[in-house]
């Protein structure tokens, strides 16, 4: 990219002159002993004439111009910024022309040559109120983590759309039909219809209720009702569900090393993450399902014991490159089925109540999780 070559007289060095200088608001950088190309963001500063003054490492990885090349030239030819609509953008907001009231420009979406966007923002800095510019800092900030939290976004919209799609239209289907010829049917039929629709319901409730935990995990607002949890007793609730279900009760291994630590927690939560891990050892793994639970040394808090629970099963296990994706959104395994969702909440519940979570292989070859939950009341019961 060419910036050009016209360089005012006494420019060097690619450190801010003003980063020492303690202003109104408080020190400078330099006064705290922040280098600009420490920053992690682009920082581009011009001086009263519009020549940059100061171009950070980061704004030369961001735009691919060297630091040596942008300094001592004017800015818009540093920064040959254009909107959206191809617009040159130093021509619309005219920083040193403009309106002397203007003290920044909002965060926004610019082009560099090439067609690569970029996130920039301005600040107008004046020695006094209405006064002339004597320097226009500048902020830059690559688009590319945006555009991957927009594609998960987009994602999730899609496979929540898919996966509702499918019930839906079972359940308008099925009550259509019911209600245009009930008398047509017979009462077995009805109740296979209707046990349809209620299942479909249930899939769509359980999708919703996906979907509200995803949200509160990710704007770190799960809510946590902890109180005393019996562990062992949990696991036995979930086996006996199986076996009531149709599975095999010999196909359930559970052990438990006594004495537990109390354990405080929250026990829909944790109800959740048995369930998700069970319900994944049945249906992908084969063999005997073995949940172990035991105490085990904290490693937060020096002579603490943690609980922990290991759920293995006898299947194939999870390939070694598919290890590092298991607990992200829409990871699904060999066999299909599922939002790909369970395994991201199950981690965001897990680290909600303070604990760790892992996948590897077990003994016996199949996949193993094993989370930990920190024990002890809450700091308001002791």
């Amino acid at each position: 990219m060419s910036v050009g070559t016209s360089r005012a007289p006494g420019v060097r060095g690619i450190l801010c002159p003003p980063a020492g200088h303690a202003g109104p608001a408080g020190p400078g950088l330099g006064e705290l002993g922040i280098d600009p190309d420490d920053l992690p963001d682009g920082l581009v500063v011009a001086d009263e004439s519009g020549r940059v003054i100061c171009f950070n490492a980061a704004a030369a990885r961001i735009t691919a111009v060297r630091a040596a090349d942008a300094l001592g030239i004017r800015i818009e030819s540093a920064l040959p910024l254009e909107d959206l609509e191809g617009r040159r953008w130093w021509q619309l907001t005219d920083p040193y022309g403009g309106l002397v009231t203007r003290v920044a420009q909002p965060e926004r979406n610019l082009l560099l040559p090439g067609g690569r966007e970029v996130l920039v923002s301005a600040r107008y800095v004046r020695s006094r109120p209405k006064g002339p510019l004597s320097r226009l800092v500048v902020s830059l900030r690559d688009t590319e983590a945006r555009r991957r939290t927009e594609r998960s976004h987009a994602e999730l919209i899609a496979t929540v759309a898919h996966e509702l799609r499918s019930p839906l239209t079972s359940v308008k289907g099925f009550t259509a039909t019911l209600l245009a010829k009930w008398e047509r049917f017979t009462d077995d039929q009805k109740r296979l219809m209707l046990e349809t629709v209620d299942a479909d319901a249930n899939r769509v409730t359980r999708l919703i209720a996906e979907l509200l935990d995803i949200s509160r995990i990710d704007s770190g607002r799960l809510e946590l009702r902890r109180q005393p949890v019996d562990i062992g007793a949990a696991v036995g609730r979930h086996i006996q569900a199986h076996v009531a279900a149709g599975q095999d009760a010999d196909r359930f291994l559970v052990r438990l090393q006594q004495p537990l630590p109390d354990l405080w927690a929250d026990p829909d939560k944790i109800d959740q993450v048995l369930s998700n891990l069970l319900e994944n050892a049945v249906r992908h793994g084969e063999g005997t399902v073995t949940i172990d639970v035991a105490p085990s040394p904290s490693l937060r808090v020096r002579g603490a014991t943690d609980t922990a629970v290991t759920v293995s099963d006898e299947g194939s296990g999870i390939p070694e490159e598919s290890m590092g994706r298991v607990f992200t959104r829409f990871w699904r395994g060999s066999k299909r089925g599922g939002t790909g969702l369970g395994l991201y909440i199950v981690k965001g519940i897990v680290e909600a109540h303070g604990g760790t979570i892992t996948v590897g292989r077990a003994a016996s070859g199949g996949a193993q999780f094993r989370f930990t939950l920190p024990v002890g009341a809450p700091a308001y019961l002791q």
